[in-house]
C-alpha cells in the first residue's frame, strides 16, 4: 500500500503504486535478505494469503488468485474471484473509497472456508471452482481464530470481539432475525498504557481522551492475533496480541472461557507487551511464523489516519511535527523468547520445510505448521490419505492433532465415521466440538442412525458450554422433530449461555411451528423464553395458514396468563407491525375465540395484535399513504444510496441495523426519522458519544463527513430516511446549505445534549 497517505490529501492513492513482494532468508541467519516483486502496479492492495501454487490478493474492487506459472517468482496468471472486494479509488468521487472500511484479512478457517474481515461473504475452492457463501460482517482490520475455530476481530475503539457461533449456522434460518453469538465483546476493558505522549490522535485536545498526555483507551485497535504456538512460554498460549498504532503499542490479553463466551483481561498491569517511544512505530498486524515466533507488521508511517477522517486538528499535528516524510519505511519485527537460537527461515522453501511429513505436522505444537499442513493436504486432493489420517487421528498425542485430522478428512471429503466417533468420545472439548461439526456431513448418509444416537447421548452428558453450544447447532442439521426436542432440552439445561437458544432456533428453519406446539407439551424442553421466540419466528415467516395454526394452539392453552404472555411477546417483533400487517383470507377463528375474553390485559394485547392483521371486510382498516418522491428527490435518493454504500454501510451495515461494538442502528432510529437538522449536523461535523438510540446507550464516536457536498449530504440523508421501510420526508439541499452556513467555523463534533437542545 505504498500509495496510502503520501501527503495529507491522499492525492496519490488512485495510482498503481502497490505491490506484493516475497522476502527470503538465503543465508540462514534468520533475516530476510532477498526481495522479489511477485505482483506489481496495483492500487492499495490490502489482503493476502497463500493458496495452492499461488496467492489470493485483494486490491479493491477485485479479489484475485495469482499464480507464478514459470517459476520466476513473479505472478503471470490472474483469476478473478470477486469483483466487490471494496471500492476502487475514483478521483471524481473520492469519498466513496475508504481503505479503513474495505475488505481485508483473509484467513483459512479450520472448516476449509476462506473468511474475510469487513466483508459479508466467504469463499471455498471446491471441485476446481470458487464457491461463495454469505457470511457476517466482522471487524475493521484483521482476523484471527482460536483452537475452536472461533473468529476474532476488532475495530478502532474495541480491542477484541469474537464470534462464538459460526455465522453459517445463524444465517440458515432467515426467520430468526437475530445474530446472538456473533461479534460478542471479548475485552473486559479498553485501557491502554503507551510509553510516550500521544497528541497526534483524533480528538487529542479533549482531556478525556488522554491520561497524563498519553492515550487512555484504544482508538485504532486492529490486527488481532491469537497466539497458539509452543515457542513462547506456556502462559502465552491462547493469548490475544492486539495492535494499537495510534498508541504505538501492542497489547496482550489473557483469554478465559466465560459461560460459553470469552473474557479477555490484560496480561500486564498498566504496561503493554510492546510500547515504543517512536511516534512512527505503527503496528498494524500480528501473525505466527513457521518457527513459532510472533511477527509484528509495523507500517512505520507518521500519518496513519486516512484523509476521509483526517480532522483539522490531526492534520495540524502531522504538519507541525513533519510526520508525512520519510515514506515507505515499513518493517516486520520478529519476536522470540530470550535465548532463542536463530534458525533459517527458508528451510524447505516457501512452506517452511513441512512438506516432508504433512500428516505428522498436523500434530505440531505450532499453529502455523499444523494449519498449513492441513491446507496443503486438502489442496492436494489426495483421497487415498484417508486411512493414514484415521490412523494418525486415533493415535495423535496432541488434541489439536486430532482436531486437524478430522478437519483434513472433511476437506478431502473422506470423513471416516470411526475417527469421528472417537472424536465424540475425546476427553478434550476442542476435539469433541470439531467432531460434532464434521459429523454433520454424515447425517445424510448410511451412518445417520449412529450419528444421531451419539448426538442424543452427548446431549444428556455434555457439561462444557462450548461443546453444548456446538451440539445444539449441530443437531439442527438432522431436521428431525425428535432430535429437535432433545436439543431444546439441552438448550434449556444450559440456558445461561446467551447464544444457545438462538443457536437452537437457527436449525429449525420451516419447523418452528411444529417445535412451538411440541415444546409447550414437553417440560424438559420448555423454558420461559423459548415458546415466545419460536412464535416470533412463525410470525416472521408471514404465512397466514401457519399463523392461524399458532393462534389456535394459543387459544387452546388452559392458562390465560400464558396466552397473554405469548401474544404480548409479539410486540417486540419488528416484522409484525401495523405498517406491514399480515393478510388473512378471513378473520382467524382462534382470534375471534380469544376476543371473547373480558380480561383487561388480554383485551389490551389483542387491541395491539388486531392492528397488525387485516382481512377482507375488517372494519376500520386504513391503508397509510406515503407521499412519493419527486423526480429531483428520487435523484437525491439514488445518489445517496451510492454514497451510503461506499462511506456508511461498513459500519451501519447495508441493512441499517448497525454493528455491535462499532455503530448504532439507523433503521427505525429516532435520530434518522426525527428532526433532519440534527442528522445534517452529525454528518457535517461528526458525533461524540455517548448517545441513546432506540433506548440503548452507545459510547462510539462518528467521524465528520463535512467534506461531502451539500447535495451528497442531502442525498445520503434522504436515502436513510426512505430506505428500510422508512417514510420520513426527504432532506432538501437548501437545508444543508443553511446549516453549513450557520455552523461555519465549528470544528468539534456534536454531543447528544447539544443536538437535543439546538433547534
Amino acid at each position: 500500500m505504498t500509495g496510502y497517505m503520501e501527503n495529507f490529501d491522499g492525492t496519490t492513492e488512485d495510482q498503481a503504486k502497490g505491490r506484493v513482494v516475497v522476502l527470503e532468508d538465503t543465508d540462514g541467519d534468520g533475516r530476510m535478505d532477498k526481495r522479489t516483486v511477485f505482483l506489481d502496479n496495483i492500487i492499495l492492495p490490502r489482503a493476502l494469503i497463500l493458496h495452492r501454487d499461488g496467492a489470493l490478493i485483494g486490491a479493491p474492487p477485485h479479489l484475485w488468485f495469482c499464480r507464478d506459472t514459470n517459476g520466476d517468482g513473479k505472478a503471470d496468471e490472474k483469476t478473478e474471484v470477486a469483483t466487490d472486494f471494496g471500492v476502487r479509488v475514483d478521483p471524481a468521487r473520492p469519498q466513496l473509497a475508504n481503505p479503513e472500511r474495505a475488505p481485508n484479512a483473509l484467513l483459512w478457517g479450520h472448516d476449509g472456508w476462506l473468511y474475510v474481515g469487513a466483508y459479508t461473504a466467504r469463499f471455498k475452492f471446491d471441485d476446481g471452482k470458487w464457491v461463495r457463501a454469505t457470511s457476517n460482517f466482522r471487524g475493521q482490520w484483521g482476523l484471527a481464530q482460536d483452537d475452536y475455530g472461533r473468529l476474532y476481530s476488532n475495530n478502532n475503539s474495541d480491542l477484541l470481539r469474537v464470534d462464538v457461533v459460526n455465522s453459517g449456522y445463524l444465517l440458515r434460518n432467515p426467520a430468526l432475525g437475530r445474530t446472538t453469538g456473533l461479534n460478542t465483546k471479548a475485552a473486559a476493558e479498553q485501557l491502554v498504557w503507551p510509553n510516550r505522549v500521544n497528541p497526534g490522535i483524533n480528538r487529542g485536545y479533549r482531556t478525556e481522551m488522554l491520561r497524563d498526555f498519553k492515550l487512555k483507551e484504544c482508538t485504532a485497535a486492529c490486527g488481532p492475533w491469537i497466539y497458539r504456538s509452543d515457542l513462547f512460554p506456556a502462559d502465552a498460549y491462547g493469548n490475544a496480541f492486539i495492535c494499537e498504532p495510534a498508541g504505538n503499542l501492542v497489547k496482550r490479553l489473557v483469554l478465559n472461557p466465560d459461560k460459553g463466551l470469552v473474557k479477555g483481561t490484560p496480561f500486564y498491569d498498566q504496561q503493554e507487551f510492546v510500547a515504543s517511544t517512536d511516534e512512527r512505530f505503527r503496528p498494524v498486524n500480528a501473525l505466527t511464523g513457521p518457527e513459532g515466533a510472533l511477527y509484528l507488521v509495523d507500517m512505520h508511517h507518521g500519518v496513519i489516519q486516512h484523509r476521509i477522517s483526517l480532522t483539522t486538528y490531526l492534520r495540524k499535528q502531522g504538519e507541525d511535527r513533519g510526520l508525512i516524510a520519510p515514506l515507505h519505511l515499513g518493517r516486520i519485527w520478529r519476536v522470540v523468547p530470550e535465548g532463542y537460537k536463530t534458525t533459517a527461515l527458508n528451510e524447505g522453501g516457501r512452506n517452511g520445510g513441512i512438506r516432508a511429513n504433512l500428516i505428522a505436522e498436523l500434530g505440531s505444537g505450532n499453529e502455523w505448521r499444523r494449519e498449513t499442513a492441513q491446507r496443503l493436504l486438502v489442496e492436494s486432493g489426495d483421497k487415498t490419505l484417508a486411512p493414514a489420517l484415521t490412523a494418525f487421528g486415533l493415535k495423535a498425542t496432541t488434541a489439536m492433532g486430532r482436531v486437524h485430522a478430522l478437519w483434513t478428512q472433511h476437506g478431502l471429503k473422506v470423513t471416516d465415521w470411526a475417527l469421528v466417533s472417537a472424536g465424540l468420545d475425546d476427553a478434550d472439548p476442542r476435539v469433541r466440538a470439531a467432531a460434532l461439526r464434521v459429523s454433520e456431513g454424515l447425517v445424510a448418509g448410511p451412518h445417520r442412525a449412529e450419528v444421531i444416537a451419539r448426538w442424543n447421548e452427548l446431549a444428556a452428558s455434555e457439561a462444557v458450554p462450548e461443546v453444548q453450544l456446538q451440539l445444539v447447532l449441530t443437531m439442527g442439521e438432522a431436521k428431525d422433530l425428535a432430535v429437535d426436542l432433545v436439543a431444546a432440552a439441552l438448550a434449556n439445561r444450559a440456558a445461561e449461555h446467551i447464544a444457545i437458544q438462538d443457536g437452537f432456533i437457527s436449525g429449525l428453519a420451516g419447523r418452528e411451528l411444529e417445535n412451538f406446539a411440541a415444546v409447550l407439551k414437553q417440560p424438559a424442553a420448555y423454558s420461559k423464553t423459548l415458546p415466545a421466540a419460536l412464535l416470533r419466528c412463525v410470525f416472521s415467516e408471514r404465512k397466514p395458514e401457519r399463523i392461524e395454526q399458532a393462534l389456535a394452539i394459543i387459544a387452546a392453552l388452559p392458562l390465560r396468563s400464558q396466552q397473554v404472555t405469548l401474544l404480548g411477546s409479539l410486540t417486540a417483533h419488528p416484522t409484525v407491525t401495523a405498517k406491514h400487517p399480515i393478510k388473512f383470507a378471513g378473520e382467524p377463528s382462534a382470534l375471534a375465540k380469544l376476543s371473547k375474553s373480558k380480561d383487561a390485559t388480554m383485551m389490551k394485547v389483542l387491541a395491539w395484535f388486531k392492528s397488525t392483521v387485516v382481512w377482507p371486510g375488517k372494519p376500520g382498516v386504513v391503508v397509510p399513504v406515503v407521499k412519493a418522491l419527486t423526480n429531483e428527490q428520487q435523484l437525491l435518493f439514488d445518489s445517496g444510496k451510492q454514497t451510503f454504500a461506499g462511506l456508511c454501510a461498513a459500519c451501519h451495515q447495508p441493512t441499517g441495523k448497525g454493528l455491535e461494538g462499532l455503530a448504532p442502528p439507523l433503521a427505525d432510529s429516532e435520530w434518522v426519522l426525527g428532526d433532519p437538522e440534527r442528522i445534517v449536523k452529525v454528518v457535517m461535523h461528526g458525533l461524540r458519544g455517548p448517545i441513546k438510540v432506540k433506548g440503548v446507550a452507545y459510547s462510539y464516536d462518528m467521524p465528520a463527513a463535512g467534506f461531502l457536498t451539500d447535495e451528497q449530504i442531502a442525498g445520503v440523508l434522504t436515502y436513510i430516511r426512505r430506505e428500510w421501510d422508512h417514510e420520513a420526508a426527504p432532506v432538501p439541499v437548501d437545508l444543508v446549505q443553511k446549516i453549513r452556513a450557520d455552523t461555519k467555523g465549528r470544528t468539534d463534533a456534536w454531543t447528544e445534549p447539544e443536538l437535543l437542545k439546538a433547534k
